[in-house]
């Protein structure tokens, strides 16, 4: 017997959907288990029926992946907000680029004759 592609839709007979949600429910969670011990994944599912029954599968603690959720949905947020974050190596290249810019616009003042206060007279000369 060879299976038929079903058109994806809403299924009218309310026993058949009653039918088909509980064997694909199975199916789903069946598929995140396997997806959590094959992969070392972290994996939460919630499902809530027509009915409003609720079904949940995780692979650890429910609160801690839901938690995790949060923190990772807020650190997209902010970083929509700001520049990517940098790694180590660039932060300390842009540090010392700014410092020398620093030094350098700081120097260039002194030879404009401006912010002479404080200098000594070897900076003057």
């Amino acid at each position: 017997m060879v299976r038929q592609r079903i058109q994806i839709k809403r299924i009218d007979n309310l026993t058949a959907r009653q039918v088909t949600f509980s064997k694909r429910r199975r199916g789903l969670f069946k598929k995140a288990q396997e997806l959590s011990t094959l992969c070392d994944a972290e994996i939460a599912l919630i499902v809530f029926s027509a009915t409003g029954k609720l079904f949940e599968y995780c692979s650890s603690s429910m609160m801690q992946v839901i938690e995790r959720h949060r923190l990772c949905s807020e650190d997209i947020g902010r970083q929509d907000k700001h520049p990517p974050h940098l790694t180590q190596r660039e932060n300390h290249t842009h540090a010392m680029l700014a410092e020398e810019i620093k030094e350098e616009t700081a120097e260039l003042r002194h030879l404009k004759g401006e912010e002479l206060v404080g200098l000594s007279m070897e900076d003057l000369g």
